[in-house]
C-alpha cells in the first residue's frame, strides 16, 4: 500500500480507500460495497466473479510468525530453555494428543480452514472448532488451545507457551509455499477500465513499499504501535512475509484448495481467473 499511503502524487488519488479485517474485505466484495479488496484466499472459493490481480500476494515461504497455534498448557522446563513443540516432533505431538478443543479467530477465514486441514490430514484428525474474537486469555479459558493471527499472534509470549507457525508445518508437511491473501477486483467494476494499467499500480507500490528505506519506515512507525522491538518488526516484514503471487506460490494455493475441499474445510474453488 506504499504508493496509495505514502507517494506525493501516488496510486491513492484513484482510489477510495478503506481499511477493516481480512474477512471483511471478501464481504464488501460480494456485496458490492466495494470494487477491489485484498482478500484472504479462502474467500475466493465462497465470492463469484473476481478476478486476481497478478502477482501480489501475502504469502510465506517459511514460518510466518503472525499465524500461529498457542496452548494454554506452558513448557516449563527444570532448567535449560523453555522449550517449543516445534523443535521437538515428539514433544509437538504428545502436546497435539491434549488438544480437544481450538477456539478459531475470526478474523480471517483462510487461516480457520488451514488449520482444519492440517488437523484433518496430518496432525491426528478433526477437533471440536469453537469460533471466538481474538482475545487469548478467554480462547484459552474456553478451550485447549486458541488459533491467533496477524497482530495478536505476533504479540504472543511464545515462551509461555506451546505454539505452531501453521504456515511452517504446512510448508513442512507439503514441500508448497502458502498464499493466506490476495488482491482481488469485481469483474463488473472492470466494466470499460484497464485492468492491466490497475494490476500495474498495485505491482508498482508493493515494488515501492519493499524498497530498504520504505520498509525502514514502516518498521519504525508500526513497532510502537504494537510494543514490538524495531528489530522483531522488521523481521517479520523482510524475512516471513513473501509479497509475490509466484509459481511456488500458485501450486500451494490450488494444493490448499484442493484439500481444503476434501476436509470439508473449504467449498470447491472456482478456476484461477487473473485480469
Amino acid at each position: 500500500m506504499w504508493d496509495f499511503e505514502d507517494a506525493e502524487a501516488g496510486a491513492g488519488n484513484n482510489f477510495d480507500i478503506s481499511y477493516t479485517i481480512p474477512s471483511s474485505c471478501a464481504e464488501a466484495l460480494r456485496a458490492g460495497t466495494a470494487d477491489i479488496g485484498i482478500i484472504p484466499a479462502a474467500a475466493y472459493t465462497t465470492v463469484p466473479d473476481l478476478v486476481i490481480i497478478p502477482d501480489v500476494a501475502i504469502a510465506a515461504r517459511r514460518a510466518v510468525r503472525s499465524i500461529l497455534l498457542v496452548s494454554k498448557q506452558p513448557v516449563v522446563p527444570v532448567s535449560g530453555p523453555v522449550l517449543d513443540p516445534a523443535s521437538d516432533p515428539s514433544l509437538k505431538d504428545k502436546w497435539l494428543t491434549q488438544v480437544r478443543t481450538v477456539a478459531l479467530d475470526t478474523s480471517s477465514m483462510t487461516s480457520v480452514a488451514l488449520t482444519k486441514i492440517l488437523f484433518a490430514k496430518w496432525l491426528g484428525g478433526a477437533r471440536d472448532y469453537e469460533p471466538m474474537a481474538p482475545n487469548l486469555d478467554a480462547m484459552l479459558t474456553a478451550c485447549d488451545a486458541a488459533l491467533l493471527i496477524g497482530d495478536p499472534a505476533l504479540q504472543v509470549d511464545r515462551a509461555r507457551y506451546f505454539t505452531l507457525d501453521l504456515a511452517e508445518e504446512w510448508v513442512a508437511r507439503t514441500g508448497k509455499s502458502f498464499v493466506f491473501a490476495f488482491w482481488a477486483i469485481r469483474k463488473q467494476a472492470l466494466a470499460g477500465r484497464n485492468g492491466a494499467a490497475i494490476a500495474e499500480e498495485f505491482k508498482k507500490s508493493r515494488d515501492h513499499g519493499l524498497a530498504p528505506k520504505h520498509l525502514e519506515a514502516i518498521a519504525q512507525e508500526w513497532a510502537p504501535r504494537l510494543g514490538l522491538t524495531l528489530e522483531v518488526v522488521r523481521r517479520y516484514l523482510t524475512q516471513n512475509i513473501h509479497y509475490y503471487l509466484d509459481p511456488p506460490c500458485l501450486e500451494g494455493l490450488k494444493l490448499y484448495y484442493q484439500l481444503g475441499a476434501e476436509v470439508g474445510a473449504l467449498p470447491l474453488a472456482q478456476e484461477l481467473q487473473f485480469i
